[in-house]
């Protein structure tokens, strides 16, 4: 037991009561106390300057962390993995004794071959490293842009346009890769980036992990040649942002391990302010607050559907997390209007690529149907279970009041997809699992929503609520989608349906809505 538990005291006081100690044994139980307990470093360099005023330790033996501690953002890697000019220092390899086969040890079975190992290096992730601009991965297929990629540009293209005014001018920059892409960088610019750089290989034509991956890491720590990275004068992207599709979702894991940092999956809303915080992992040592800058806080649905988490992307103390990463759902943003004329920088990304990257090789393939597409559109009717009745016709209601509108499309529940409903005609093909709503569904966001007969499972809630306006006809005023709806019409589907339809077409909606979502009568 010490004389004084580290514990008791801030880093401050602790550093007041070092100077009444002179047994650097009592100094260096302090020290393990420490470690033992908050282990925090600016405690330790106290500790350790005060043995050294007592002439027990030579500062240049610890620099402050004691020999062999691995203190948090620090991890190793292969020679191999980090290369030559990765941060860090090299780990002094133990001495060994003549004759002794590496890593041997007197209790080792010298029958026993020794395991050679690799040469290792300890890294420290970038400290005071130089971040700037938000970056966006634009997904291709076939040729094109994804409509998520170009929503992605729009939000970005207003994240940095408000950054301007608050902090400083930073850019918009996307990056792609595919065969024969350069024109679709050049679709970027005008979707609203600055920079677009691209990639261009014939073996890219489809997502592949590796190259896909190790492209990507490449480019956003500026490698390459000069002539392509001398528009950029940072060590890596302040944020970046990639499509919550499978690909995308893929890649932005492994593209934000290779740059280690974080991700905040399938997001929903982005918003950056500076936050305060009192953790501290965050801050070094607890009672202390501290204000991040520039903090990208990245909105998603939780595991519930009824509440959203902000995700937050927050430095340690000597150790930076960057990119502040995000996958966006689709859906979640409207692109801008494309300007053609934008200005805009164009880069062709230099990079040589292993042929190993390659080695399996699609030979032929098969190309599926296209699914339906429920994103984009002004409107979606949703049906749900209320068309049990009669299932036919309920569909049927459905479709004539999706005809009704401009620009509307038919969704259902999954309640529908694993019924055993027997449908007659044409309608049964609205009933398979592509028109699904919700969490393993499709996740929407129109102008408006109608929701009919639909009771409001977490499982739904997740892949509609987004939706500008939402509309919910039930008999049920005890049905969970109340609480969630802006309009809430007490009916049956059957009745009430016919009456919206006549009303959108005539142009004359008198309905009487019995809620407004707020969980109390009209």
């Amino acid at each position: 037991m010490t004389a004084i538990d580290p514990d008791d005291h801030t880093v401050d006081e602790l550093t007041e009561e070092l100077e009444t100690i002179e047994e650097s044994s009592e100094l260096q139980a302090i020290l393990e106390a420490e470690q033992a307990g908050q282990n925090r470093e600016t405690a330790r360099e106290a500790i350790h300057a005060r043995l050294e005023a007592t002439g027990e330790i030579d500062s240049d033996e610890t620099d402050g962390v004691e020999e062999g501690t691995e203190t948090e953002g620090e991890y190793e890697e292969t020679k191999e993995d980090v290369g030559e000019e990765a941060d860090g220092e090299e780990v002094e390899a133990v001495a060994e004794t003549e004759g002794e086969e590496p890593g041997a040890s007197e209790d080792e079975d010298e029958s026993e071959p020794a395991e050679e190992t690799r040469d290792k290096k300890h890294v420290r992730a970038l400290a005071d490293g130089e971040y700037a601009d938000m970056w966006v991965f634009c997904e291709t297929q076939q040729g094109e842009l994804l409509e998520v990629s170009r929503e992605m540009l729009g939000k970005a293209r207003g994240l940095m346009d408000q950054f301007e005014e608050e902090y400083e001018e930073e850019r918009v920059v996307a990056f792609l890769m595919g065969d024969d892409c350069e024109s679709l960088a050049e679709e970027c610019i005008a979707y609203g980036a600055d920079v677009a750089v691209y990639h261009d290989d014939d073996r890219l034509e489809r997502f592949l992990h590796k190259p896909y991956t190790e492209i990507s890491a490449h480019m956003a720590r500026g490698e390459g040649t000069v002539e392509s990275t001398d528009w950029r004068e940072y060590d890596k992207p302040r944020y970046i942002l990639f499509p919550a599709t499978n690909n995308g979702r893929d890649l932005s894991a492994k593209v934000q391990a290779e740059l280690d940092s974080g991700l905040a999956s399938d997001c929903s809303d982005l918003f950056i302010e500076a936050e305060e915080v009192s953790n501290p992992v965050k801050t070094g040592e607890p009672g202390v607050k501290k204000t991040f800058e520039k903090v990208l806080h990245m909105k998603r649905p939780d595991f519930s559907g009824f509440e959203y988490s902000t995700i937050l992307c927050l430095d340690n103390p000597n150790r930076e997390f960057h990119p502040q990463g995000a996958s966006i759902i689709p859906g979640s943003f409207d692109p801008i209007e494309p300007d053609y004329d934008r200005d805009g920088l164009v880069i062709e990304h230099d990079m040589e690529l292993a042929d190993e990257w390659f080695r399996v090789e699609i030979t032929e393939h098969d190309q599926l149907e296209a699914g339906v597409d429920l994103t984009g559109h002004d409107v979606v009717v949703c049906l749900g279970r209320g068309i049990a009745d009669d299932p036919t016709e309920g569909m049927e209601l459905g479709l004539e009041l999706v005809d009704a509108f401009g620009d509307a499309e038919l969704g259902i529940t999954r309640g529908i997809v694993t019924s055993s409903y027997q449908f007659e005609g044409h309608v049964e093909q609205y009933s398979k699992e592509e028109r699904q709503i919700g969490e393993t569904g499709q996740v929407v966001a129109p102008e408006l929503y109608v929701a009919a007969g639909v009771s409001g499972a977490v499982q739904h809630k997740v892949g509609m609520d987004e939706s500008d306006t939402i509309v919910a006809i039930n008999t049920d005023t005890d049905a969970r989608i109340r609480d969630f709806s802006d309009y809430f019409l007490e009916g049956d589907l059957f009745e009430v349906l016919p009456r919206l339809t006549d009303a959108v077409k005539s142009g004359e909606i008198e309905l009487e809505a019995v809620a407004d979502g707020s969980g109390g009568d009209d």
